[in-house]
């Protein structure tokens, strides 16, 4: 199958104004006879959701959680980009769009990433008459801070809070949509499968998880805005239920998966301090503003970080990137700590963390500045730590964090199974081998407020199918395959739970496929994991039954999710023999020890199809054509 991006012909500037005039309309009537399910309401979901009712469709919203306010979106902290330029600064859309295609080591797609940066400003403009408390300067403009990979001051913020309270915004407009009887929510309700009918996606299975019943839902198309894999290293700064399964069902009824194994490490992640953990908490880039980090000079220096000297303390960042210093980009500033940390500079018991100090700040603020600023934060900080970040600085090491990978869309965020849309984290589109800060937010704002608003009603113009009963055999065959695979995980009683299979995995990953990969550890993890997955198989003890609430088989479910995507993962990264962004193959290294590209080899999105588990994946290539910015090696220095 060849993969057709759908992008518009014409300047890059007029792409999206262009294809907005030809895409096919649907009258106002004829939009009330059509129904949409929406999965997810993170940012991406919620606000999909509310904007489809708000246009006149019936929408039936789902997500596992007892409330769409509960979606992961509301642990991001530090902010969301876009271009408003109020700074005076020299930023511009133009700028946007090139700090996020060299961002992401200009493994994007050019016109998706200008339309999110063109889009950018009208999120801000909705966000603020929805009443999301944005920062403000002293004569009532809006903030901005900055963050990572950008020279300019873009960040608009509210507090260590902003995806809580754009959540908040996202979600009284849908909860506005859900009272006015347009939206049909459905919280507790875990998507098992996806409904195929005539090769276009027309439904999905649903476990309730309250009572544990099995149901079918039809509608006339399908979105997924279920976020991100992260949690597949088992500790990662995601939600503990964050998962694979909602998009990786979908690939195994045939949406290509794109990227696996662009996974972005965050670097300023409290450090591991055992076995008993089952997440890690992020400490906000946005910290990086004011923050100092550094390492002792000396190997295995262990005194009091007072009581070193500034002469004897490496400010590594601001030596090696002295553009761009502490704000260097995410996977630039993991790797550069995690190489201090392997040449024994690490501090903390376990030698896994550098400082991140902000008693230079303190002196030249004010302490009052920067509790007004990340007084949050630091409280987060000292209650998980008890240790107090106003006198001694805080301890920082790399965490996973965020996919950059997903399902592959179109420019339309339409998947390569007809009918089935992608938002947000779940979808590949936006954000290259690495993700800058601040612009997750933005993407699923955008993809859900202004562009899918727009895309799917083309969609629905142009393939004018009958929506299928919820009864009729296809949903009948869904419904009867996630029962036996409930049944079969219920009856294995092995010896083993579901998280210490979880745990196994992620130090697999986390070893073998985290921040520096090579061949030889990919092969090992590769041999591995399908032995690790038959054991599961055999092994695995789910207690209880399938009635009624269950946290133990839902676990189960995305676990053996998990085990699946993650040999995907591992075989991705094996193919793509480059470093780029966050993926980092010890192979392919520049002299100076930065990443290396192969613009001639791997200059192109990596779109799989499943064939079968345990069965080689077909790969597909989306080749990448840059013909607005030039292929450049990636530098901050």
């Amino acid at each position: 199958m060849s993969l057709d991006a759908k992008v518009p012909l014409g300047p890059l500037a007029e792409k999206w104004d262009k294809r907005k005039f030809e895409l096919k309309l649907v009258s106002p009537a004829n939009k009330r006879k059509v129904d949409v399910i929406v999965v997810g309401t993170g940012l991406a979901g919620a606000s999909a959701a509310a904007s489809l009712a708000e246009l006149g469709y019936n929408v039936h919203a789902f997500c596992f959680q007892d409330s769409p306010r509960r979606a992961h979106s509301i642990a991001a902290q530090g902010g969301i980009n876009a271009a408003k330029n109020y700074q005076n600064d020299g930023d511009s859309i133009t700028r946007l769009f090139y700090d996020t295609i060299k961002g992401g080591d200009f493994r994007a797609r050019e016109a998706n990433v200008y339309r999110l940066a063109q889009v950018s400003g009208n999120i801000i403009d909705q966000c603020v008459a929805q009443g999301v408390p944005f920062a403000r300067e002293y004569g009532g403009l809006l903030a901005n801070r900055s963050f990572g990979g950008a020279q300019v001051s873009r960040t608009f913020y509210a507090r260590g809070q902003t995806g809580q309270q754009l959540l908040l915004g996202a979600t009284q407009a849908l909860e506005r949509q859900i009272g006015l009887g347009r939206v049909a929510m459905h919280p507790r309700t875990e998507m098992l499968d996806l409904v195929v009918v005539d090769g276009h996606a027309k439904g999905i299975i649903v476990r309730d998880l309250v009572s544990g019943k099995i149901g079918a839902y039809a509608a006339d198309a399908v979105v997924l805005a279920t976020g991100g894999y992260a949690n597949v290293f088992y500790l990662s700064t995601n939600a503990i239920g964050s998962n694979v399964t909602a998009i990786w069902r979908a690939h195994k009824k045939g949406a290509f998966f794109a990227n696996p194994c662009y996974t972005q490490i965050h670097p300023t992640c409290i450090p591991v301090t055992g076995d008993h953990q089952s997440k890690l908490t992020l400490m906000s880039e946005s910290l990086r503003n004011d923050g100092r980090i550094w390492a002792p000079k000396k190997q295995g220096d262990r005194r009091a970080p007072g009581d070193i000297p500034e002469n004897e303390r490496d400010y590594y960042l601001e030596r090696k990137y002295p553009s761009f210093g502490n704000l260097a980009p995410r996977d630039i500033s993991s790797r550069a700590a995690k190489e201090v940390c392997d040449e024994g500079r690490g501090v903390g018991q376990s030698g896994r963390g550098v400082y991140l100090d902000f008693a230079e700040a303190i002196r030249r603020l004010g302490k009052a500045v920067i509790k007004e600023r990340y007084g949050n934060l630091f409280d987060m900080y000292q209650k998980i730590t008890a240790e107090n970040p106003y006198e001694t600085p805080m301890r920082i090491y790399p965490a996973a964090h965020y996919a950059m990978g997903g399902i592959w869309v179109d420019y339309h965020l339409m998947s390569s199974l007809p009918g089935l849309f992608v938002l947000g984290e779940a979808n590949f589109s936006d954000h290259g081998a690495n993700r800058l800060g601040a612009s997750a937010l933005m993407q699923g704002l955008a993809d859900g407020y202004f562009i899918l608003p727009y895309t799917i009603g083309d969609y629905f113009a142009s393939h004018k199918k009958p929506r299928p009963a919820a009864d009729q055999a296809e949903f009948k065959q869904g419904e009867a395959e996630a029962g036996e695979r409930v049944k079969k995980l219920l009856s294995i009683r092995g010896r083993r739970s579901p998280v210490s299979f979880h745990r196994e995995l992620g130090r697999l990953l986390w070893e073998y496929c985290g921040m520096a990969r090579n061949d030889r550890g990919l092969r090992k993890a590769l041999a591995a994991i399908p032995s690790l997955r038959e054991e599961f198989w055999k092994n695995v003890n789910v207690l209880g039954d399938g009635d009624g609430l269950n946290s133990g088989l839902e676990r189960a479910g995305r676990v053996a999710d998990f085990l699946e995507f993650g040999e995907l993962l591992c075989l991705d990264a094996l193919t793509r023999e480059e470093s780029c962004g966050g993926h980092f193959r010890q192979e392919h290294q520049t002299p100076e020890g930065e990443a290396r590209r192969d613009d001639a080899k791997f200059c192109h999105v990596s779109a799989w199809e499943f064939k079968g588990v345990g069965q080689a994946p077909v790969l597909h290539k989306e080749p990448l054509a840059f013909e607005n910015v030039s292929l450049t090696e990636r530098s901050y220095k």
